[in-house]
């Protein structure tokens, strides 16, 4: 009688182990493939990043072959004698970008500062959700309302009255002359401004909620200020996610296509003042690409490649501030 419990205890563990290691079999492949899934994914989207880098260089070498580093920098764009530089459009694609900058940069985190530290609670959603509202807007959108509704009134009481002001002034007086029509790389730079301001604006204030709340009452027990709160406790806190931020927004300024060629002037010339007509890398691309044919084309396909650098040079740096932020902290 005891052995034959014996036995059956002996078998009822063998059942159980093997039931155990079927399990332990059946969790391993199911972790295996979730890590190929999940990794075939991640390769999927690098195989795209060297597919379009691969074709955009591809279709890019005859320019590069015929006109070498010097297409960086020459101005000349003549499509009968087929002679090309990259030049002005690089240097509208700068110039928008960075005004937009200067411009939305402070605006987004004075909204994101309110809104996170300052706002009453009953205004807090409904203006923020007007601001990711904004931030879903069409740019062609930006575009119309930039043409008919902001270049006329940015004539009348912004460019005019600036240059009768400044326009006589030495040293900065030069760079408010030209047509006040309302157009140009400042109108661009503005429209610019606008659409980007509520990407900015809303990752700000994402990553300020983000701070613990014992830091902040910790701050505000010692006898700290709001000011000191934000720039001694926040700041440093979410330091990534806003330099995150910023670099979304420029990275958008520097690739947007239509806002920009309904209020740049699309002029293939280099522009001498804030207010001179220009064109950027993505308004050459939209007004061109349709009836581009043999060196035109490709010359066009240089042009989106030198975005491409330009964007992965923007992130890269802004990569390398992160960095160097995380070893002053000796992190």
């Amino acid at each position: 009688m005891a052995s034959s419990i014996e036995s059956t205890f002996s078998r009822q563990e063998e059942r159980d182990a093997e039931q155990m290691r079927a399990i332990a079999r059946r969790q391993r492949l199911q972790d295996a493939i979730f890590h190929r899934l999940t990794q075939g994914f991640s390769l999927l989207v690098l195989v795209a990043l060297v597919g379009i880098i691969g074709s955009l260089f591809y279709n890019a070498w005859p320019t590069f072959q015929k006109f070498g580093v010097a297409f960086l920098w020459t101005v000349e764009w003549d499509i009968v004698n087929e002679e090309y530089g990259a030049a002005i459009a690089i240097v509208g694609t700068l110039l928008s970008a960075g005004i937009a900058m200067l411009i939305a940069v402070p605006l987004a985190f004075g909204i994101a500062l309110f809104l996170t530290e300052t706002c009453p609670v009953w205004l807090r959603r409904p203006l923020g959700t007007a601001i990711e509202l904004l931030a879903a807007v069409p740019s062609i959108i930006y575009g119309m309302f930039g043409l008919f509704v902001f270049a006329p009134i940015f004539a009348d009481y912004m460019q005019m009255p600036v240059q009768t002001l400044l326009g006589g002034m030495p040293l900065v007086g030069w760079l408010f002359g030209g047509a006040t029509n309302g157009l140009g790389i400042m109108a661009a730079g503005v429209i610019l401004a606008f659409m980007i301001l509520p990407f900015i604006a809303a990752v700000m204030r994402d990553v300020f909620e983000i701070t613990p709340p014992i830091l902040r009452e910790s701050a505000y027990g010692l006898g700290c200020t709001t000011w000191e709160v934000v720039r001694k406790v926040v700041l440093p806190y979410t330091q990534k996610g806003v330099i995150g931020g910023i670099m979304l927004g420029l990275g958008r300024a520097l690739g947007e296509t239509m806002a920009v060629t309904f209020v740049i002037g699309n002029a293939n010339r280099m522009p001498g003042t804030l207010f001179s007509p220009g064109t950027s890398i993505a308004s050459v691309l939209a007004n061109e690409f349709g009836e581009a044919a043999d060196l035109h084309f490709n010359t066009l396909f240089a042009l989106g490649f030198l975005l491409f650098c330009i964007t992965f040079v923007v992130l890269a740096v802004a990569k390398w501030m992160i960095i160097r932020a995380e070893k002053a902290k000796g992190f």
